[in-house]
């Protein structure tokens, strides 16, 4: 399910020439892929070479690892929420890490506390021009989902239902 949305909403804002699935259920990837007109490959084969790579895990141990990132990647990681629980190797941990919340960050993702990783950002302060956004290398925007943002986007779908039906 997450998979299918997040592919859905980047297609709203991108479009992909190439689009890979991976799971540890083949079946799974496969018949997303189909849905989708994607390709089931392998992990690794899903993330070489990509230009956005988007987790969606809810894994104990890294399924991507940064050897396999190409410089200048996005990594949206949005699965694996817990201090124990990462996606990603210390290795992918090591570009400019942009969080939702670094309070949030710092006490409930694996892949930052295990990795050690430094957090560069907060998305807000990216949006807002307080810090530049990352040019270089990979960066990783780890989500951990905060119920504000989800408000706030509620209340946006509710004002435009609301205007279309006046």
């Amino acid at each position: 399910m997450q998979a299918r949305a997040h592919f859905r909403a980047l297609s709203l804002v991108r479009k992909f020439d190439d689009v890979r699935v991976w799971s540890r259920n083949p079946q799974h990837a496969g018949a997303l892929a189909d849905e989708i007109g994607a390709t089931a490959v392998s992990a690794e084969d899903a993330v070489r070479g990509a230009d956005v790579v988007v987790t969606v895990t809810n894994s104990s141990e890294p399924v991507v690892h940064g050897s396999w990132l190409k410089p200048g990647c996005l990594v949206n990681a949005v699965g694996a929420v817990g201090p124990q629980r990462r996606e990603l190797d210390s290795d992918a941990m090591g570009g400019a890490v942009v969080v939702d919340s670094r309070e949030a960050a710092l006490r409930e993702s694996g892949d930052i506390l295990l990795a050690g990783a430094t957090i560069y950002a907060e998305l807000g302060e990216l949006l807002a021009g307080t810090k530049p956004m990352p040019t270089t290398g990979v960066t990783v925007f780890k989500s951990l989902g905060l119920a504000v943002e989800d408000l706030a986007a509620a209340r946006l779908v509710l004002e435009c239902w609301r205007r279309l039906r006046s």
